[in-house]
């Protein structure tokens, strides 16, 4: 029972880790994944090109990563200018549930792990409840008010951003400039907000 629950542990440990800092500019693992770029080529001077971030990224990293690799993009294929023909931002939210005393139970998205006074078991019975005495809400084992009182979680909210652009590469003759950006610019001005993965 130990090995199991140091287990768990260590790869709660791990996962916490790799989550511990934003998402650096990096070849996304799969298309339009949260963890970086990503981009398809649609004609010779159009592509699709999409930068997803962790929890910690937040929206403005994620829309300047994206015109980073599309700036990138346009220098690596011989064009000096390129221009965001759609542009749209993702938002993508979820509700974290964790227990204050103990125990890794989360109600919201039904699954257990280990529960104060019930051990290692997905079978145990929990319900929102409301203590009157100690005047709160939360979801706790059924059962006595006692056990209810040591089973409170805390609540929050995750979000993820996902920013996505269909890119047209062009040359500053044919630029709109409302939409258009100069590619050697973005580079140059964007360059020292972008975060590597060996940094």
């Amino acid at each position: 029972m130990k090995s199991l629950r140091h287990l768990v542990l260590a790869a709660s440990a791990i996962v916490l880790t790799a989550c511990a800092t934003t998402t650096p500019y990096q070849p996304a693992s799969k298309p339009g994944g949260y963890d970086g770029y990503s981009q398809t080529m649609l004609e010779n001077d159009r592509a699709r090109v999409t930068f997803g971030g962790n929890s910690l990224t937040n929206r403005e990293t994620v829309e300047n990563y994206l015109l980073y690799r599309a700036a990138e993009m346009a220098v690596e294929r011989g064009y000096d200018s390129f221009t965001l023909v759609e542009r749209d931002t993702e938002k993508k939210s979820r509700v974290n549930v964790s227990p204050r005393f103990g125990g890794l139970y989360d109600p919201y998205f039904n699954y257990s792990f280990y529960r104060p006074r019930v051990g290692w078991s997905p079978f145990a019975r929990y319900s929102y409840f409301y203590d009157p005495f100690y005047r709160r809400r939360g979801w706790g084992f059924m059962g006595s008010p006692r056990q209810s009182v040591f089973n409170d979680y805390d609540v929050r909210e995750v979000t993820k951003y996902r920013a996505s652009a269909e890119v047209k590469f062009g040359h500053s003759a044919l630029a709109d400039s409302e939409r258009s950006f100069n590619a050697r610019e973005v580079i140059q001005n964007l360059g020292s907000l972008v975060v590597f993965p060996d940094q």
